[in-house]
């Protein structure tokens, strides 16, 4: 068995395609993540605030002091070209043209209004399918403003003081507490994303060797030779076991090492105390747990990728075969990102999705131990199963050569 472990583990080294995908992908997949998603969120909100769009005011007159800032904003600029609007209707005409970015009408004088008991509704027209939906955010802040300063002043004058207004106006302000701490708060939003980038690479780790060691030896036609050695059949599906789950568990060292590396990078750069303060507080003892219960998950994985690898009659085929697994794993880890699917005692017998939520529950630092070690016990058993079916399965005359 330690034989063939021996003779297959030097082949997967010698490939480095294969390689590749073990070491090189699991240690660029973190640094590569962070910074396209960084990138292209910085580049967009960048692009987009910094670009001055161009507006058209109905009625300004209306509200001078108001139309006065939007038109000293630094995002804004008042159209200057020929056409000239008068109804809201023209007003969105030329904004699905692209004569401007955004329209403002004033149906009447606020003040006006306010003094005859009318309530002024103001419209503004822009495409909120493009990303400029902080444009409309940006004119009503400007217009808030601009009603506040009116009713404190309609107030005042019937003698109503600022502190009687604020009570007035606001008289019961509910203050949230918040019973969760930063790094739960935080890995309730991003823990279930974690396990989405792991198990996938685990399971990376053992199927592209496992097409070689399968699928590859019948096609270079030295399954055969391996077969009329003196080596058992169950010793040495046992030696290409090992040697996948091997790489699987290198894999998920690997994988796991980067995350750890890479998020205690990525903090000293970071200037938002809020995950500085969840990321900081992620321990060796987490990684370490992460890593564990990681482990029967790659030795399910070299199961099945053996078994199908063992099964297919070419390496093409193979690869075919695989692409319904790798379906098959992303659809529970689905399933633990749904809202309101929490770890429980039940949830805990799902293979995939109760280990995506295990890690979840990791990070945030709420795990709770006796349902990880039901989770490890669970996994283990589904684990040795399928290895029992693996061994069966090569034992097997018409799925070795069919």
């Amino acid at each position: 068995m330690f034989e063939v472990f021996k003779k297959e583990l030097k082949e997967l080294l010698r490939d480095k395609k294969t390689l590749i995908f073990i070491v090189a992908l699991p240690v660029a997949i973190f640094p590569l993540l962070f910074a396209v998603m960084a990138f292209i969120s910085s580049q967009a909100t960048l692009e987009a605030e910094q670009k001055v769009h161009t507006y058209a005011i109905i009625n300004g007159e209306y509200a001078q002091s108001f139309t006065d800032k939007v038109f000293y904003h630094k995002s804004f600029q008042l159209y200057k070209g020929e056409h000239t609007f008068n109804t809201v209707a023209e007003l969105t005409e030329a904004v699905k043209a692209g004569t401007i970015d955004m329209g403002i009408f004033l149906p009447a004088d606020a003040k006006q209004n306010l003094d005859d008991a009318k309530q002024s509704q103001w419209q503004v027209v822009y495409n909120d399918a493009k990303a400029i939906n902080f444009l409309f955010d940006r004119v009503k802040e400007l217009a808030e403003e601009f009603g506040n300063k009116l009713r404190a002043e309609k107030l005042l004058s019937y003698g109503v003081s600022v502190e009687q207004q604020s009570a007035i106006i606001d008289p019961i302000k509910v203050v949230k507490v918040d019973t969760a701490d930063k790094r739960e708060n935080l890995g309730e939003k991003i823990g279930g994303f974690i396990p989405y980038l792991l198990i996938p690479l685990v399971l990376m780790g053992a199927t592209y060797p496992a097409i070689d060691l399968g699928a590859g030896e019948k096609e270079r036609g030295t399954l055969e030779t391996l077969l009329l050695t003196p080596i058992t059949r169950t010793q040495l599906v046992l030696g290409k076991f090992i040697t996948l789950l091997a790489a699987s568990i290198a894999t998920t060292t690997i994988t796991v090492l980067s995350m750890g590396v890479w998020i205690s990078i990525a903090i000293s750069f970071i200037d938002l105390d809020v995950i500085k303060t969840a990321f900081s507080s992620l321990r060796v003892l987490d990684l370490a747990l992460i890593f564990i219960i990681l482990l029967p998950v790659a030795a399910i994985f070299s199961s099945l990728a053996l078994a199908i690898s063992i099964y297919a009659r070419s390496f093409k085929e193979a690869q075919n075969y695989m692409t319904p697994l790798s379906m098959g794993v992303i659809f529970p880890i689905i399933v633990a990102l749904l809202p309101n699917v929490e770890l429980t005692a039940k949830t805990a017998f799902i293979p995939v999705t109760n280990v995506a939520l295990a890690i979840k529950e990791i990070i945030k630092g709420t795990i709770d131990y006796t349902l990880l070690g039901l989770i490890f016990l669970a996994t283990v058993i589904v684990a040795g199963a399928l290895l029992a079916f693996c061994v069966k399965w090569f034992n097997k005359e018409e799925v070795l050569f069919r």
